[in-house]
C-alpha cells in the first residue's frame, strides 16, 4: 500500500473528517492515521475495501485447493471430462 503523503496524525482526522472523506474518496489512496507518532489505523474509500476483501477471499480459494492438491484431493483431468461427457450425453 502506498502512503507517501497520506500520513496524517489522529487529531488531523477529528478537525477534518469531511474534507478527508472527499479526498480518499476521489483519490481511492488510503490515509494512515499515527497516534503519538505510531501507525494506528488505515482509513480507506469501501470501493478499495472491497476489492481487497475480494482479492483476500480469491486467495483463500487458491489457498485451499493448493492444501487439497498437498492432501491427494483432486481427481486428473481427463477422468472430470469423461464425466462430464457421459452427463452430456444422458
Amino acid at each position: 500500500m502506498k502512503f507517501s503523503s497520506q500520513i496524517r496524525p489522529i487529531s488531523y482526522l477529528k478537525s477534518h473528517t469531511a474534507e478527508i472523506v472527499k479526498n480518499i474518496s476521489e483519490s481511492r489512496e488510503p490515509l494512515l492515521i499515527t497516534q503519538n507518532g505510531e501507525a494506528k489505523l488505515v482509513v480507506l474509500d469501501i470501493k478499495t475495501y472491497e476489492e481487497q476483501e475480494e482479492t483476500l477471499a480469491l486467495l483463500k480459494i487458491l489457498a485451499l485447493g493448493n492444501h487439497e492438491i498437498e492432501q491427494g484431493k483432486f481427481r486428473d483431468i481427463e477422468d472430470v471430462f469423461e464425466e462430464l461427457d457421459k452427463v452430456d450425453l444422458e
